[in-house]
C-alpha cells in the first residue's frame, strides 16, 4: 500500500510539473495575433501579386479574373448555389441560405467520412497487431488495395450505394482507411518496449498496457495523420458531388465549369478553401482539447 501511494504521489508530482509545458492565456492570445498577423500578411500578398498581374495585362480578366472581379458581388454568385433560386430574383437572405446549405451538405459528408474512416481503420489496425490470425488474414488485402486511388473506387460506390450521400462519404471512409490502417499498424510497433516492460511490471493488464500506454502514445501521431487526410478528404468529396451527388459545392463547379463561368469557379475555390481551414481550426482545437499532455510548440504540425 505504501508503494502504491508513493507511486500516486510521485504521479501527482509528475502532473503538476507537467502543467506549466502549457502556454498561459496571455501567450495563446500573443500567439493567435502573430499567426493572424502573417496570414493576413500572406494572403494579401497573393492577392495582391494577382491584381498587379490584372493591372499589367498578364492575366486575361474573363479567363482568370482578380480577387476584386470575382469577390465584388456575393449574391449574384450565390444564385448558382442552388438550382431552385438561379433562375429567379431571390432576395439575399435565400442567397446567403442557399450557399450556407451547399457548404453544409459538403462538410457534413467529409466529417462524417472523417469520423467512421478514422474509427473503422484504428480498429482494424489494432485488431490486426492483437489477433496475429486476423492480422495475417487481414494484412495482405490492406496492402494489395493500399495503392488503389479513391477515384477508382468511384464506380464501386455508385454500384452499391446508387446516387446520395453515401458514395461520397463511402469514398471518404475508403480515402482514409488503408493509410491509417497502416498508420495504426506501424506506430503500435514503434512504442518503445520499456514502457511496455514498465507498466507490466507494476502490474497492468492488457486492457490497461492498451489504453493508458499504446493509445496515448499513437494517438499524437493518428491525428496528425487524419489531420493531414482532411485536405484530400475534400478532393474526394467535390469528385463524388460531380458525378453521384446531386448537391454540394462539386456540384457549383461542375456548373461553372459547364457555363464556362471563371467567376463562379473562383468564388467557389475560394469559399472551399475558407471552409476547409475553418474545418482544421476546429480539428486543432479538438486535438489541443484531447492531447492536453502535449506541448503546444510553434513550428510543429501538431500545433
Amino acid at each position: 500500500m505504501r508503494s502504491a501511494g508513493k507511486i500516486d504521489t510521485l504521479a501527482g508530482k509528475g502532473a503538476v510539473r507537467a502543467a506549466p509545458l502549457g502556454r498561459a492565456p496571455g501567450a495563446r492570445v500573443q500567439s493567435f495575433l502573430d499567426n493572424a498577423f502573417w496570414w493576413l500578411a500572406s494572403v494579401s500578398l497573393f492577392a495582391g501579386l494577382w491584381e498587379a498581374a490584372w493591372a499589367f495585362g498578364w492575366a486575361n480578366p474573363m479567363l482568370l479574373p482578380p480577387p476584386h472581379i470575382f469577390l465584388h458581388d456575393f449574391f449574384a454568385q450565390g444564385k448558382f448555389f442552388n438550382a431552385d433560386v438561379r433562375m429567379s430574383d431571390a432576395s439575399p437572405g435565400v442567397i446567403a441560405l442557399a450557399v450556407a446549405t451547399t457548404v453544409g451538405y459538403s462538410t457534413l459528408r467529409v466529417l462524417i467520412g472523417l469520423t467512421l474512416g478514422f474509427a473503422i481503420s484504428v480498429s482494424v489496425g489494432m485488431a490486426i497487431r492483437y489477433a496475429p490470425l486476423l492480422g495475417k488474414l487481414v494484412m495482405p488485402t490492406v496492402l494489395l488495395l493500399a495503392p488503389v486511388s479513391p477515384v477508382a473506387w468511384m464506380p464501386v460506390a455508385l454500384f452499391v450505394f446508387g446516387i446520395g450521400n453515401a458514395p461520397a462519404i463511402f469514398l471518404v471512409v475508403i480515402a482514409l482507411f488503408f493509410i491509417m490502417t497502416l498508420a495504426t499498424v506501424s506506430m503500435i510497433d514503434a512504442v518503445r518496449p520499456t514502457y511496455l516492460d514498465v507498466a507490466r511490471i507494476m502490474g497492468a493488464t492488457r486492457r490497461q498496457i492498451f489504453l493508458q500506454v499504446i493509445l496515448p502514445a499513437i494517438l499524437p501521431g493518428l491525428f496528425l495523420i487524419l489531420r493531414l487526410n482532411l485536405f484530400a478528404a475534400w478532393m474526394i468529396v467535390l469528385i463524388a458531388e460531380l458525378i453521384g451527388v446531386g448537391s454540394g459545392l462539386g456540384q457549383v463547379v461542375m456548373v461553372a465549369r459547364n457555363t464556362f463561368n471563371s467567376q463562379l469557379a473562383l468564388f467557389a475555390m475560394t469559399v472551399i478553401g475558407l471552409t476547409g481551414f475553418v474545418l482544421d481550426v476546429a480539428l486543432r482545437e479538438v486535438q489541443r482539447r484531447l492531447l492536453y499532455w502535449i506541448p503546444q510548440g510553434k513550428g510543429t504540425l501538431l500545433q
